[in-house]
């Protein structure tokens, strides 16, 4: 995935220790986004604005709040989290790439 004249904040969003890292992208059409890669591991984000995960390479399992179900996500697909949620998100192998974005309801 390409994006054309967009703006990259170059100073990265880090979370636990390192093993989640992303850069936030703004399209032209001023589209919120983050680019980032996640290192194995399991790890809980909450949710502020409901979010689209799509996995661009890698495999993940993800169990969205208030369910028990685990969903296993590769690249080409993608899963959604409701605004003031969250979702913990495991990497078990190799890094798992991903682009998140911040839907508007």
């Amino acid at each position: 995935m390409e994006f054309n004249n967009a703006t990259v904040h170059t100073k990265a969003n880090v979370y636990f220790e390192g093993q989640v890292i992303s850069h936030t992208v703004i399209t032209k059409e001023g589209e919120h986004k983050t680019v980032g890669v996640i290192l194995p591991g399991s790890f809980h984000f909450g949710t502020g604005k409901a979010e689209r995960m799509e996995i661009i390479e890698g495999v993940c399992e993800v169990v969205l709040d208030g369910s028990e179900k685990v969903d296993t996500h590769v690249a080409g697909q993608a899963f959604e989290v409701s605004a003031n949620s969250g979702f913990t998100i495991t990497v078990k192998a190799d890094p798992c790439h991903y682009i998140c974005s911040f839907l508007e309801a």
